[in-house]
């Protein structure tokens, strides 16, 4: 492989984080307020797709656009699950095995009501973005891929504003720091984990349109990337909303390389091998393994270890 190739392949792993990123962090600021690993993630983000796809059949609604009007529907959507279900359980300073088995639970429905209504074949959200493309050098960027990076980009920094420069956001650090004494100085746990649910269900929603434009999908198309969110909540710290960001990056080119790089394979001698598309789906689980062992905080211990040394 060139040069010219090596980069393409940077330029998709990059393209490709954005938007794993953007459906990693509903996840993180979920764990990291309410301490509940939120299985039902898979469930919101195929419905994400869904819903896209609905917009784009039935009104004619750009996907993009669509998958924006899917944050306030699913935010609604997601507070209407806390105030149903999620309030109930019992508080804990770690996940519980009611709340791994209530949200586990809440998937299933929410994938059985996807198959009843929209059948078990895959679907594809097809626009005119699709198979154009931009041509830097010899590089070729398929246009959809730019676009949904961008609307991803964009909705995470609109989330770092919120989170660093909002009463929301204030309250949401105080109880991923130190909940208890967040109560204390006044900050009412219950409706800021209402809103923390239903913000983490709307970029849920928001990235499954997202990658609805990008990925064939049926009702069990939230499940490979439910690992990956997984691991990409792990990599960064489960409770860094930064390191969600260099989580989406690493996996992203982790995945990117690892099946477009031949590796060497001992088989009666020495030689190199391109891994099959199907191993893609091995990566993500052989990180986890990596990192629960080696940095079971996450990337982000390095720099906190690093700022204390100094």
């Amino acid at each position: 492989m060139d040069a010219v190739e090596y980069l393409d392949l940077l330029l998709k792993s990059l393209l490709l984080a954005g938007v794993y990123a953007a459906m990693a962090v509903g996840m993180t600021v979920i764990y990291g307020v309410m301490k509940i690993v939120n299985l039902a993630h898979a469930g919101f983000l195929m419905l994400g797709a869904y819903f896209a796809l609905e917009m784009f059949q039935r009104f004619h609604v750009d996907p993009i656009l669509g998958s924006v009007l899917a944050l306030p529907v699913f935010f609604l959507f997601g507070m209407a699950v806390h105030w149903l279900l999620i309030r109930w359980l019992p508080k804990s300073d770690t996940p519980t095995l009611a709340s791994l088995l209530l949200m586990f639970g809440f998937w299933l429905v929410l994938q059985n009501i996807a198959y009843l209504i929209w059948g078990n074949e895959d679907q594809s959200i097809l626009t005119p973005l699709t198979l154009s493309s931009v041509q830097i050098g010899q590089i070729s960027i398929p246009k959809v891929n730019l676009v949904v990076f961008a609307a991803a980009v964009f909705c995470m920094a609109v989330l770092q504003i919120v989170f660093h420069r909002s009463w929301f956001g204030r309250s949401m650090r105080a109880l991923i720091q130190n909940p208890y004494a967040a109560q204390i100085v006044g900050v009412d746990d219950q409706k800021t984990a209402r809103l923390t649910f239903g913000l983490g269900a709307a970029f849920a929603g928001f990235a499954g349109g997202l990658l609805g434009m990008l990925f064939s999908f049926s009702p069990d198309f939230g499940r490979p990337f439910l690992l990956r969110s997984f691991v990409i909540i792990v990599l960064g710290g489960l409770e860094s909303v930064s390191g969600v960001a260099l989580g989406a990056i690493l996996l992203a080119i982790l995945e990117t390389f690892g099946i477009n790089i031949p590796l060497p394979v001992y088989w009666h001698g020495w030689s190199f091998h391109y891994l099959p598309p199907s191993y893609q789906q091995v990566i993500p689980f052989a990180l986890l393994v990596v990192v629960l062992l080696i940095l079971p905080k996450g990337l982000s211990s390095l720099f906190n270890r690093k700022w204390k040394a100094a």
